[in-house]
């Protein structure tokens, strides 16, 4: 049996140090972890994709959805074992710095950073928007920055107060979030025209492959809720009944609000591209039903924050812990037990990017930066079932030995090719090449003190 704590590139002359680690409080259960990947992977998107994928595969758009949650399935029992197996904070970043070593592992860190700041910075821009929108609140640049400030704010507060506060604002919001949507989903399924759903059609498998590409990328998100793996309770139990549930329940939901909106609008629904869950739901429930969906829209992008803002800064916690950052980025609060500087600076740094609208420019790295670390866990679980790691507890074993992780691979190779733009892979290359001499850098240094 092998340990999975890997050594910071400092390890030798911070020996004396205690493990960060253990200083953090392991207070997230399976319900809590469950509503974190939940909140994390169903954002303002449910909102709009329904019209995207109606566009492109009519009535039959239900086919992309199940090929989506095979793909999905299958990636997340890859996460379920490599999480069972690796208890340290830094989630999918911590699983393939344990397998694969610390260069490939510093590399996904600097990926997943990117993906969750440039996610956290565009949803507060988005949120602030549509709170102002939704209360008929003036909406210049000004009130919009200043509402996404202190949206951050309280957030951040809230979550250097203790990871309990943290989970429960999670916990709270995914209950705001499913509200309307179940609301949706039961009122709307009462006045769904069933004629509206029979396939006039049936789509080919280029044009059903080809949604599905692009519908993936709304089940993404556990690779950044598992990150304070560091804080989860008997993760060898917790992190695989969490990933399933939580999964599962985001699959169930999709699949509902997309027959319910297809039934309610029929081919109108492809037309909508704005607001077509709150159009739908006009129909139902007239002008009432509308102002419940955008509202739940603009929850929904609070709850993102909100998980963000608990997950996100453990990620900074992680890479200052081994030694790829500030020291005092792994500082633990002595009270609350919660990593304050990262959530400070995680915030400070989101907040800058809303401010400076880069993140636009940046969120071209998310769909591939993302597609790369879910290809790097797949590959992380095999090899961390290979060498046996384990952090306390019988771990979770995938079926079929490494079959289920070259599938996972195979899968998130093909979602690849048919959605990554030329532009992408040159500015992922571009951050990886820049990455590596952060790295490179960085051990030079080390090695002269």
């Amino acid at each position: 049996m092998k340990p999975t704590a890997t050594p910071s590139l400092d390890a030798g002359k911070e020996s004396s140090r205690p493990n960060a680690d253990d200083l953090l409080s392991r207070e997230i259960g399976v319900r809590q972890l469950a509503a974190t990947i939940f909140n994390y992977t169903v954002g303002s998107g449910i909102f709009v994709i329904p019209a995207f994928a109606a566009a492109r595969l009519g009535s039959a758009a239900i086919l992309a959805y199940l090929v989506c949650s095979v793909i999905m399935g299958l990636m997340v029992v890859c996460f379920a074992e490599a999480g069972s197996r690796v208890s340290t904070t830094g989630g999918a970043y911590a699983y393939i710095d344990a397998a694969l070593g610390r260069f490939v592992g510093f590399l996904g860190g600097v990926l997943l950073l990117f993906v969750d700041l440039t996610a956290t910075a565009a949803v507060a821009t988005i949120f602030a928007q549509s709170l102002l929108a939704l209360l008929d609140a003036p909406s210049s640049r000004v009130f919009v920055m200043a509402t996404a400030g202190v949206a951050l704010v309280v957030v951040s507060a809230i979550n250097i107060a203790g990871i309990k506060r943290g989970v429960l604002l999670v916990e709270i919001l995914v209950a705001g979030k499913l509200i309307p949507l179940a609301v949706f989903v039961l009122a709307g399924g009462i006045a769904v025209h069933t004629e509206n759903l029979h396939w006039t059609t049936t789509p080919t498998f280029s044009s059903v492959a080809a949604t599905s590409g692009f519908l993936i990328f709304a089940f993404l998100g556990i690779e950044g809720a598992l990150t304070p793996s560091g804080e989860v309770r008997a993760p060898s139990r917790t992190v695989p009944r969490a990933a399933f549930l939580a999964i599962g329940a985001v699959t169930a939901l999709y699949i509902a609000v997309q027959l319910v909106a297809q039934g309610l609008l029929g081919p109108a629904l492809a037309d909508d591209r704005v607001a077509p869950l709150a159009s739908a739901m006009a129909v139902a429930m007239g002008p009432v039903g509308r102002t419940l969906i955008l509202a739940g829209a603009t929850i929904s992008m609070f709850g993102f924050l909100s998980s963000s803002l608990m997950a996100g800064p453990r990620l900074l916690f992680a890479l200052g812990r081994d030694g790829f950052g500030p020291r005092a980025l792994a500082a633990v609060h002595p009270e609350f037990r919660t990593p304050h500087v990262a959530i400070i600076c995680y915030a400070a740094i989101s907040l800058a990017l809303s401010f400076s609208g880069t993140f636009e420019q940046l969120a071209i790295l998310g769909n591939l930066s993302g597609l790369l670390l879910y290809m790097s866990c797949a590959v992380a679980a095999w090899v961390l079932r290979h060498r046996d790691v384990r952090s306390g507890g019988e771990p979770f074993r995938a079926p079929g030995g490494p079959l289920v992780p070259i599938l996972a691979c195979a899968a998130m190779g093909w979602v690849l090719i048919e959605t990554i733009s030329r532009t992408e892979v040159i500015a992922v290359s571009a951050t990886l090449v820049a990455g590596s001499l952060l790295y490179i850098m960085r051990a030079r240094s080390m090695k002269k003190l």
